[in-house]
């Protein structure tokens, strides 16, 4: 099994004794203790923008689907059109309501002709386990909730390649242990795709994904040998220099904010379209069968219904989840409240305040000037384009 329950009846993963070896501080997330910290927010923030962050994501929710109509089943309970994945390749995606609204946002990987995992959040694994074996019930398909047997460890960073190249045991799962054939299939992997590997001869799905903003992988792997492949990857990346340190939960918050990347719970949920969190591209319109929440997608948003916006501001002080968002009311020159900051930090790469926040479409406009309500002090914001940071940019 990947966890079992602690003393005060959190899940712990099967990575906890390694967690605390390192020093890290833990807490809740989904049920979960999880590793918040080892050293500091921003030193792991920091080695993943310049060398390599290791994380444990072990919480985070696996489902499989197999059957000969795995793909139109998924085409059907999902809003993209998953069928149309090659083997070993990967989509981002949406479980959507009859409503429109966002159920879980999602990565769906094809691992066979008719076999795809379903990676959801933990806090949703249960209800997307359950919406996808009742959407998928008319199709030739079985939904199977692999959680418990899956382990997932990332390695994000500029050095992630190198680390994984430099641990021993990992391998193609059809060529030699120390073979070139795994360096030369690893390193040419294309972002959203995967590569069937083994480690120690055990099964391990490497994944050219993340939710960081740069290069990285992550690996599936069954929990009885999570901790020799976190040891591995550790060994190889402090060992060789490359600058890899383990990263908390803390530093993956800053680092998807600057990359732009919603979280379930803060910029999506049940009351939300994709639309409005600037996810419209990912429902597949165009795909000539039904899925639950098309009907509801075609109509859209409500004209005044609230969009996703990035903000930057000016010294310091950083707008924080559930402060109110304020404009001047031109009519009558009083300030109003219009939008609310769903996530906000002082960006570690930056050096100034960022957040994400739903506002009036009217004022969604880049170099528009907002003013949110940081304890009791307004703060003046400017909108600017999403992502805050890209490797591109750097």
């Amino acid at each position: 099994m990947t966890s079992h329950q602690d003393a005060d009846g959190g899940r712990t993963s099967p990575l906890h004794d390694a967690h605390a070896a390192a020093g890290a501080s833990f807490t809740d997330f989904a049920g979960w203790q999880m590793p918040v910290r080892y050293s500091s927010d921003l030193a792991e923030h920091h080695a993943v923008r310049t060398a390599a962050g290791l994380f444990d994501l072990s919480h985070m929710g696996e489902i499989v689907l197999i059957g000969p109509e795995a793909g139109e089943a998924l085409d059907y309970a999902l809003a993209g059109k998953l069928s149309a994945l090659a083997i070993d390749q990967a989509k981002y995606s949406l479980l959507l309501s009859r409503a429109g609204g966002i159920v879980d946002d999602l990565v769906v990987y094809r691992t066979g002709d008719d076999r795809y995992m379903v990676v959801a959040n933990a806090s949703n694994r249960d209800a997307v386990a359950q919406e996808l074996r009742d959407r998928t019930s008319p199709f030739d398909v079985e939904v199977f909730d692999e959680s418990d047997d899956i382990a997932l460890i990332a390695v994000q960073g500029p050095a992630a390649l190198s680390v994984l190249l430099a641990t021993d045991g990992l391998a193609a799962d059809d060529g030699a242990l120390d073979g070139e054939d795994f360096g030369e299939r690893l390193s040419s992997l294309k972002y959203y795709w995967s590569l069937p590997a083994l480690f120690q001869t055990h099964p391990v799905l490497i994944a050219r994904t993340g939710y960081t903003g740069e290069d990285g992988f992550e690996l599936y792997v069954a929990p009885d040998n999570a901790r020799a492949l976190w040891d591995a990857l550790t060994e190889a990346g402090t060992e060789q220099g490359l600058g890899l340190v383990p990263a908390g939960l803390a530093s993956r918050d800053t680092l998807r904010l600057e990359a732009g990347m919603p979280l379930y719970g803060h910029e999506l949920g049940l009351d939300t379209k994709p639309a409005q969190a600037g996810l419209g591209r990912v429902v597949n319109l165009a795909k000539d069968t039904d899925f639950i929440g098309r009907a509801a997608s075609e109509e859209g948003p409500h004209p005044e219904a609230r969009v996703l916006v990035g903000l930057v501001g000016e010294g310091k002080r950083a707008a924080r989840a559930g402060y109110p968002v304020f404009a001047k009311d031109t009519a009558n020159g009083e300030d109003a409240e219009v939008g609310v900051v769903t996530s906000g930090a002082l960006s570690p790469t930056l050096g100034v305040p960022i957040a994400m926040a739903y506002v009036a479409p009217e004022l969604a406009r880049e170099n528009t000037v907002l003013h949110v309500d940081v304890r009791g002090t307004r703060l003046p914001f400017t909108v600017t384009a999403l992502p805050f940071y890209s490797r591109k940019k750097r």
